[in-house]
Parts: structure tokens; C-alpha cells; sequence
């Protein structure tokens, strides 16, 4: 029989009594890791598919009541998940719309690809465009957006080639995220320095934006200021996103692979897998703003919570 090998124990005591302070913030570390992990989704909560059969879905918002509006760009639709589990197309044609985000008066915000727009579509289904050019020029495509509570809409225009599109070369000089101000006839180009901005989430008190610039795998902190525009631009976290959403207690929601959380300071606390080969986008809806809504590749998950949602997003 092989004779077990000796433990090495450490003689110094101040050695000693330094190993267990370590191993004690250790596990400290570990169970604040967990709870924090244990705190967003609700006990035994799993990802559900609730639809499928789309080509690609994007853009989830909810209405004041809890139904969440979604696209499924490649069919041109915008669909709707009411809060009773009912599916229904809400908009078809909707100009290729991506980005959805509902104004505190009930009206649905697009990001109407198809011809690079910005549309204000009412209740029943009228859309109004209200922007289609920066400068006098076509924009790239304006992809997310977000309202401040205030009022004006904060939208990044990434430039992505649609196989749909029957247009010239680009025509903006770089990929730029716009702040259309309330009543305002032009964007304001508020951000010029990213590689190719996509999602893009605002807080609650309407201080903050965050931006993703996807292709640079970063995602950006600014303030805004009185006039809507941003400043103090800082590193939030080290990914980038196609969507986002921000829960109430100031959590910060990235997709891309499932969706990653990270707390207000930039440090992840959470990963949700989405057993679909993308992650578009999310958002929180339902009657309580309690339920994460996802839109990833062919299907509409869900996954119920413990916290809330704040806004339409």
C-alpha cells in the first residue's frame, strides 16, 4: 500500500494566520460572486422559446402595458407578444425596421432600414418619418435607439450593406451615434469617434447613455448633458453588444453570445446562455416589467426575473 504523502504546512504562524485571512476573502469573494449571480433571475427560472419560425429577430420594446413589440427584419414585419401570450403581426411592410423603442405618449420609434430612417409610428400602425438624412446626405442605416425621459432620441447609425438596399456608396464620413432633440427638424451628431456603434441604453434619471461599439468589443459610458449632448466619455466594460437593456438597479444587459450582465461598475455579474446561434437584442415587458424578453436568431425567449425593467427597453 502507497503511504499518503505528507500535507506541507506552513511554519510560520504569521504565515499561517496570512494564508487563512487569503483563503477567507476567497471565499467571501465567491459567495458575494454567487448571490450576486442568484440575485437578477427568479429561482428555478429557465430561458423559454416562446415563438419561432422567424428569419431574424430584432428590437423588442414594450408598451406601457407590457406587451412587447419585436421585428423579424428579413420579413419586413413588426410583431407583437401581448401580455396574455398571444402572437400577432402589428406592422407589415414596416420599412425594414430594426431598433424599436415607445415614447411616453404611446407612439412606436423605428429604426426603419430599408431607406435609412427614422419613423414615429402611431397606435394604429401610421407611420410618419421623421428623419432620413444627416447634412443633406443619406445616413448608414440607424440600427438602435433610445428616448430619454426628457424627450429626443438618442440612435446609432452603424453602416451594415442590405442585400435590399437600392442606393449609392455611403454616403456619411464615419459610423456615428445622432440625438434627435425634441421638436427638432436635424440630428445632432453627438459621437464621431467609434469604430461602428450598435446597441445603445440610457438610465432611467436620463444621465447616462451607454454606447456599444461592436466592432471594437467595448462598450462606452457618457453623461448628457442639458442640450443632449454627451460628454466625460468613458470605458464601461470590455465587450461590445447588438442590443441593450438596464434593469432598476442600474444593471447593464450586452447580447451577442446569450446575454452578459454587468453592475454599474462595468463588472460582470452574470452570463444567461440562449440556445440560438445569435442574440440580437432584449428587453423587459410583461404586466410587472418582470419578465427579460430576447430576440435571438429564429425565435422570442423569455426568462422571468426578480428585478424589473425600466422604460421601454
Amino acid at each position: 500500500m502507497r503511504t499518503p504523502p505528507r500535507r506541507k504546512t506552513l511554519g510560520n504562524p504569521a504565515k499561517r494566520i496570512a494564508f487563512s485571512a487569503a483563503v477567507a476573502a476567497m471565499v467571501l469573494s465567491g459567495v458575494g460572486a454567487f448571490a450576486a449571480e442568484d440575485g437578477i433571475i427568479a429561482p428555478g427560472a429557465t430561458v423559454e422559446q416562446l415563438a419561432d419560425g422567424f428569419k431574424f429577430t430584432e428590437g423588442p420594446a414594450a408598451d406601457a402595458e407590457g406587451n412587447v413589440f419585436f421585428t423579424d427584419q428579413p420579413n419586413d414585419r413588426i410583431l407583437k407578444w401581448s401580455t396574455d401570450g398571444k402572437l400577432s403581426t402589428f406592422l407589415q411592410p414596416c420599412g425594414r425596421s430594426n431598433g424599436l423603442c415607445f415614447d411616453g405618449t404611446g407612439n412606436l420609434w423605428a429604426c426603419a432600414d430599408d431607406k435609412n430612417e427614422l419613423w414615429c409610428i402611431d397606435r394604429s400602425g401610421k407611420a410618419t418619418v421623421v428623419v432620413k438624412a444627416y447634412q443633406g446626405k443619406l445616413l448608414n442605416g440607424p440600427n438602435d435607439l433610445w428616448i430619454r425621459p426628457e424627450g429626443g432620441i438618442y440612435f446609432t447609425d452603424p453602416f451594415y450593406k442590405r442585400p435590399y438596399w437600392q442606393r449609392g456608396p455611403i454616403e456619411q464620413d464615419l459610423q456615428g451615434v445622432y440625438f434627435f432633440p425634441p421638436n427638432g427638424r436635424e440630428p445632432i451628431r453627438v459621437a464621431g469617434d467609434l469604430v461602428q456603434p450598435n446597441g445603445i441604453i440610457g438610465t432611467p434619471d436620463g444621465k447616462t447613455v451607454y454606447v456599444a461599439d461592436i466592432k471594437a468589443k467595448k462598450t462606452y459610458a457618457y453623461d448628457v448633458r442639458p442640450d443632449g449632448t454627451l460628454a466625460n466619455k468613458r470605458l464601461f466594460c470590455e465587450m461590445g453588444s447588438d442590443g441593450m437593456t438596464i434593469d432598476d438597479q442600474g444593471n447593464v444587459y450586452l447580447t451577442g453570445r446569450g446575454v452578459t450582465v454587468f453592475n454599474r461598475n462595468g463588472e460582470q455579474i452574470r452570463h444567461i446562455a440562449v440556445d440560438a446561434p445569435w442574440t440580437a437584442n432584449v428587453c423587459f415587458g410583461g404586466k410587472d416589467r418582470q419578465t427579460l424578453f430576447i430576440t435571438a436568431s429564429k425565435g422570442l425567449y423569455a426568462v422571468r426575473m426578480r428585478i424589473k425593467g425600466v422604460g421601454s427597453q
